[in-house]
């Protein structure tokens, strides 16, 4: 079984169809150490090749006499958009021809599309856009249940750890409150006091 027919190929919105000889403006992110940032590489497709996801198409520039030739996957998420600036008209399928020759005379001939195909070219890329939104509210929509489920699995597993852990409450500890006697109010003594008899006086 080959692996890559069992993954889902999804296609960029962003991508046009191309075809060699487009004149076309691509931006991919390139990461620097921490950062990251959009590089723009602009040229000429002189080949693409079709082979499910590995898809990738190749554009060629010249740039102060020095030919530079980049590679681009065609599914890759490093590859943030595809803009056509132009149309050429080939009778060829693999352009290698260019690389023998200079920059003017590679120049082909523009190719201009008829409304039709202009207006193919749009609804293909509203379709693209409109599947990708609604792939993506349905992977929302499928987290969402995720998390409400698992939310669900932790209440009923609390409520089942209540059910079989009784509480049981603590009774407070409280020291015995000693009864204190009735404080009674002394009476003043009512023996009477002897009188004190008087010295005898020496005559």
């Amino acid at each position: 079984m080959n692996l890559a027919s069992a993954i889902e190929i999804k296609p960029n919105p962003d991508i046009p169809t191309l075809t060699p000889g487009d004149t076309v403006r691509v931006s991919a992110r390139v990461v620097e150490g921490d950062k990251e940032r959009i590089q723009v590489f602009q040229g000429v497709v002189i080949k693409i090749r079709n082979r499910g996801i590995g898809s990738s198409f190749t554009v060629r520039r010249v740039t102060y006499g020095v030919g530079v030739e980049r590679t681009f996957p065609l599914y890759s998420p490093r590859v943030e958009k595809a803009e056509i600036v132009r149309r050429g008209k080939t009778r060829r399928a693999k352009l290698y021809y260019l690389r023998g020759r200079s920059a003017k005379t590679s120049r082909l001939k523009e190719r201009r599309l008829s409304e039709r195909e202009q207006q193919l070219e749009r609804d293909e890329a509203r379709r693209l856009k409109e599947q990708q939104e609604l792939e993506r509210e349905q992977a929302q929509a499928r987290k969402l249940e995720q998390e409400q489920a698992s939310a669900a699995e932790q209440d009923q597993a609390t409520a089942a750890a209540s059910d079989q852990e009784p509480v049981v409450e603590q009774e407070a500890e409280t020291a015995p409150v000693l009864e204190q006697e009735p404080v009674t109010e002394q009476e003043p003594d009512e023996t009477p006091k002897l009188e004190q008899e008087p010295k005898d006086e020496k005559d």
